[in-house]
């Protein structure tokens, strides 16, 4: 028998209509803002599935572009959400692609830009009741939600690598939740993505960091 917590009964504290369609939606867009690192000038959105036909009604739109510029699910500010981009002057689009088979129907793709040239991609899915998880960075499909403290590291798949990463949690008394490894193909671009269950402090990131074979690293505190 599968645990429903009341959560899960009666939904998350959100601006409505939708739990799947905009809270979801926003927590996805907020994820992935704390994901990069740069300040964002431009924005795009590629909405797929129930995401693509309904977006405009049950407020997707606004609820992803407030995630982005870092408003919770329960803002009020979401409803408003065109109006303070503009005002901060981000700049944003949406696509819709209803051809694409994606493995969810609430599926949001989203690449962030920075003035200076910096990118990232994200994919997120709204899997219900204001829940979602990260499926894929920059083309690597990957497997997490942010509920926990997470580390994400990109890094050349080479030997010793995920040891490095793990002895330099232990030396400062981490305690990893969940550890996975995603990656292209053997010996190509990888990420290590850690959850825990309390903060990563810094001392422990600047040790990484001395690997040859780490790229870069996002770290989302709870």
């Amino acid at each position: 028998m599968n645990f429903l917590s009341i959560f899960d009964v009666i939904g998350p504290n959100m601006i409505g209509p939708s739990s799947s369609h905009t809270a979801g939606a926003c927590a996805i867009a907020l994820l992935s803002k704390k994901m990069f690192q740069h300040p964002i000038q431009k924005v795009t959105f590629t909405l797929y599935g129930s995401f693509a036909r309904t977006y405009k009604g049950h407020g997707t739109d606004k609820a992803l572009l407030g995630g982005i510029l870092g408003f919770q699910t329960d803002d009020e500010r979401l409803r408003d959400a065109f109006a303070h981009a503009d005002e901060q002057g981000v700049e944003y689009q949406f696509l819709i692609d209803e051809k694409t088979v994606v493995n969810h129907p609430n599926t949001a793709d989203i690449l962030m830009e920075s003035a200076d040239g910096h990118r990232l991609f994200v994919r997120g899915e709204s899997i219900g009741g204001g829940k979602m998880k990260i499926v894929q960075i920059d083309g690597i499909d990957v497997d997490f939600t942010g509920e926990y403290t997470t580390l994400i590291i990109q890094q050349t798949d080479k030997p010793g690598v995920v040891a490095h990463i793990t002895n330099c949690l232990a030396k400062h008394e981490v305690n990893i939740a969940f550890l996975r490894l995603f990656r292209e193909e053997k010996g190509a671009k990888a990420y290590t993505i850690v959850e825990s269950d309390e903060p990563i402090p810094a001392a422990s990131l600047d040790a990484i960091k001395e690997n040859e074979h780490i790229r870069e690293l996002m770290l989302i505190q709870m």
